[in-house]
């Protein structure tokens, strides 16, 4: 009795962790732009002041932005993985090959609004890609805006303006869009792109406008070329995950606030979190006396029937892993055209 009322006793001072103390769960949450971009302010921060106000504190996040944990982008992906970081925001275009199935969102011309392509693509990796997160649970996975031509010195009206001018690309199909547009891709990471701009080693960059303001592409930058019409240029696939051995280790009503703040809607509340920056970002270049405006539709058309071939090459690619690769180009499509019509 004594040994246990100096146990209590000790308990009560807050020399030992009480049994509630021992459930509570920190988890690593990484990325890779700075503590003031949207992503981190208007997604990830609400998702963990969320995930925090239902488990009533148990489980908090502890953020890492601009890689606090060390490694470049590409490596988030190993970082969830390997259980450096518990929960990764990255894009599966900085790790080509990883994600061949739900890559088919890049594909020109294919994506239309962010929530409804967003809604597509939780359902379609439900269906087709399940083992291409191996190792990991999906929170959410959506598409962000479209992607939109940012040019240093030049006004880009013609695939005959684009033809050879060095141009930052997302992935290995922003790669294949600014190939067949006859420009020349240079493809990295949106952390290196604006010392890239600022040199000139690239004279322009393929990102959505919701970046532009956290990596000052409106300073580095005169000349914006957005494609308009119903479906976006190219869009970049993101993903936020979860170590799978992280998850299963959690309580079960832990595993139920992570499963309550997972899944189609919260990866299109995401996309629109994104949608908002958009507008934010294209009204930083217009405020600063830059030059926006639309490719003519009748100039859009050609610049969709350059890169049509860029969709049956991946076809081709896809189906040669052994799967129907035409059948995950029309189910993903159909998808976005489901989505879309609501």
């Amino acid at each position: 009795m004594k040994v246990r009322s100096i146990a209590l006793g000790m308990a009560a001072a807050g020399l030992i962790p009480v049994a509630a103390h021992a459930q509570e769960v920190v988890l690593k949450v990484a990325h890779f732009l700075p503590p003031v971009s949207p992503a981190h302010t208007k997604f990830i921060t609400p998702w963990c002041d969320k995930i925090a106000a239902e488990s009533q504190g148990r489980m908090k996040c502890q953020i890492y932005p601009a890689m606090q944990l060390g490694g470049t982008p590409p490596q988030l992906l190993n970082q969830a993985r390997d259980g450096v970081a518990d929960i990764v925001w990255t894009l599966p275009g900085y790790t080509p090959g990883r994600f061949p199935f739900s890559e088919v969102f890049e594909l020109p011309f294919f994506t239309t609004t962010h929530e409804a392509s967003s809604r597509a693509m939780w359902d379609f990796v439900q269906m087709h890609a399940t083992k291409e997160f191996a190792g990991l649970k999906p929170i959410a996975t959506w598409v962000n805006g479209p992607n939109q031509l940012h040019f240093r010195d030049k006004q880009v009206k013609t695939l005959a303006d684009l033809e050879g001018m060095k141009v930052r690309a997302p992935s290995r199909l922003g790669n294949k869009l600014l190939a067949a547009l006859g420009a020349t891709p240079v493809g990295m990471p949106v952390p290196q792109m604006a010392e890239s701009l600022s040199k000139g080693v690239i004279e322009g960059a393929l990102i959505p406008w919701e970046v532009v303001p956290a990596t000052k592409t409106h300073e580095l930058t005169r000349f914006h070329a957005e494609a308009g019409g119903e479906h976006a240029m190219t869009t970049a696939t993101m993903v936020f995950v979860m170590n799978r051995k992280k998850y299963d280790s959690l309580p079960p009503e832990l595993k139920k606030v992570i499963d309550d703040n997972s899944g189609r809607e919260v990866s299109a509340w995401v996309s629109a979190r994104f949608k908002g920056a958009d507008s934010a970002g294209r009204e930083a270049a217009v405020s600063h006396g830059n030059t926006v405006y639309q490719i003519p539709a009748d100039e859009m058309a050609k610049w969709k029937a350059a890169t049509q071939p860029v969709a049956e090459e991946w076809i081709r690619e896809v189906s040669a892993k052994g799967v129907d690769g035409r059948k995950l180009h029309d189910d993903a499509a159909a998808l976005v055209k489901k989505y879309s019509a609501h």
